[in-house]
C-alpha cells in the first residue's frame, strides 16, 4: 500500500509518540510501522551513515513490542540496503557505496572527485625491501631483488576508502626512493626517474577477511571482508613499472569493469 508524503509524515510522528502493541493497527502491520520509523530516522540523519542502529533489546523498549518483530524491521531495512547486519557486532546504517572504476589510467584523485567528494591521502610507509615471491612475480624481478615499497592510505571526504601498497623496482628506478621521501606523488616521481606514462595492465578481484592492521587503518571491524585488487602497470613497451595491491572496504567501495 502507498502512501503520500504527509500521510507518512503523520505516522512516523505517530510512531515517536505511541507505544506499540504486536496487532496491527488500520491495516499496516506493526514491523512496517517500525521500519518506516526507521528508515525516516535514517532518511533525515538521526541514524546518520555508519552508525550503530539501536539493540532489537532498546528498540523492544523503545516500541513496546517483542525481539521478533524489532528483527523483521532490521531485516527488511537489510534487504532494502539501509542497514548491514554484522555477526556480533550488531546493526549499522549502510553507507553510501563509491564506485572504483577499473580502466587503463586509474588514478585516486580523479575517482574521488568524479563522486564530488574531496580526494586526500597518507604515506603510512615508504623503505625500500626485498622482494619476496608474490612481488618479483608482478614485478617480473629476481626474488630478493631490491623494491621500492610505498603504502598509502586514501581518504574521500576524510573516510578511508582505499589502502594501496605500491611496489617498483628499484634496479629499474634509481633515486625513486628518494623523490617520494620528498614529498613527490607517484606519477611525478616516476617521470622525474625518466618515465613520463604508464597505464595499466591487469587487475584480479579477490576478498577477505582484513589483518588487524589494515582494519585500523581502514576503520573497519576485522570480521568485514576486504575488495583486494592485484594491479599491473606497464609503460608504452609493455615492461612492467609497478604491482600493486589495493585494499577496498566493502561497505563503502564496489568495484565497477568497463570497457
Amino acid at each position: 500500500m502507498l502512501y503520500g508524503q504527509a500521510q507518512l509524515a503523520q505516522r512516523t510522528v505517530l510512531l515517536h509518540e505511541v507505544p506499540m502493541t504486536d496487532a496491527d493497527d488500520d491495516g499496516l502491520a506493526v514491523w512496517k510501522r517500525i521500519e518506516l520509523a526507521l528508515r525516516d530516522e535514517i532518511a533525515r540523519g538521526v541514524l546518520p551513515a555508519g552508525a550503530r542502529v539501536p539493540t532489537e533489546a532498546q528498540l523492544a523498549a523503545r516500541f513496546n513490542v517483542n525481539r521478533h518483530t524489532i528483527r523483521r524491521a532490521v531485516e527488511s531495512l537489510s534487504r532494502a540496503g539501509l542497514v548491514r547486519v554484522e555477526q556480533g557486532r550488531g546493526s549499522f546504517v549502510a553507507e553510501d557505496l563509491i564506485d572504483y572504476t577499473v580502466g587503463s589510467r586509474t588514478r585516486f584523485s580523479e575517482w574521488i572527485r568524479r563522486h564530488n567528494m574531496e580526494p586526500s591521502g597518507k604515506t603510512t610507509d615508504l623503505r625500500q625491501i626485498p622482494a619476496d615471491a608474490v612481488t618479483a612475480a608482478g614485478l617480473g624481478v629476481a626474488l630478493g631483488d631490491p623494491v621500492v615499497l610505498m603504502e598509502r592510505l586514501g581518504f574521500a571526504d576524510d573516510k578511508p576508502v582505499s589502502l594501496g601498497r605500491h611496489h617498483f623496482s628499484a634496479l629499474r628506478f634509481p633515486g625513486l626512493l628518494a623523490h617520494l621521501h620528498a614529498g613527490e606523488g607517484i606519477s611525478a616521481a616516476l617521470a622525474a626517474c625518466g618515465l613520463a606514462d604508464y597505464r595499466r595492465l591487469s587487475t584480479k578481484v579477490t576478498a577477505r577477511l582484513p589483518h588487524a592492521r589494515e582494519a585500523q587503518l581502514l576503520l573497519i571491524p576485522k570480521s568485514q571482508p576486504l575488495l583486494v585488487t592485484e594491479n599491473i602497470n606497464v609503460d608504452a613497451a609493455g615492461r612492467v613499472v609497478e604491482f600493486g595491491l589495493g585494499h577496498y572496504p566493502t561497505p563503502r567501495v564496489q568495484i565497477v569493469f568497463e570497457p
